[in-house]
């Protein structure tokens, strides 16, 4: 069986998750192989809040943000994959494991967040992702989370 590869644009990112600047840390969702795994695109650029203080004259992105952002990813491919788009779903942090950073992340730097679903299924509201992001090929940082996916009644 072949599964069509998806994607979303800032358009279908902002109908899934409910974030918005200066906390939409996802540009763009490609190869978006069902629920089961896609790629997150975010554009680091110097304007960014948090570069303000973190840190001054060595801008630096948080490792939060970076996690945070590939939880953003997760939460696209399961919207995109499941048709969640304009259904107001709120995701949640469980658990973060084994989280791990290898490389800073800076402006300038395109940072690509692959995702894989370890645990989870349609209808369920508890998923487990993996996540790897990398800057031109060099592993930034690596984690292991559980999520709460919530959906409203219909």
């Amino acid at each position: 069986m072949t599964t069509e590869l998806k994607s979303a644009d800032i358009g279908l990112i902002q109908r899934i998750i409910p974030h918005r600047y200066p906390f939409l840390l996802v540009d763009k969702v490609v190869d978006i192989d069902g629920y089961q795994s896609a790629l997150g695109i975010k554009n680091v650029t110097m304007n960014e809040p948090h570069f303000q203080g973190h840190f001054p004259g060595n801008p630096i992105m948080p490792g939060v943000t970076i996690v945070e952002a590939m939880a953003q990813t997760a939460a696209v491919m399961v919207g995109v994959a499941l048709d969640y788009a304009d259904r107001e779903m709120k995701v949640y942090f469980m658990a973060i494991d084994g989280c791990k950073f290898r490389r800073m992340v800076v402006p300038g730097d395109v940072l690509e967040m692959r995702l894989t679903t370890l645990r989870g299924r349609p209808g369920g509201k508890v998923w487990r992702f993996g996540g790897k992001a990398t800057v031109e090929g060099e592993m930034a940082a690596e984690v292991e989370f559980t999520a709460m996916m919530d959906m409203p009644a219909e």
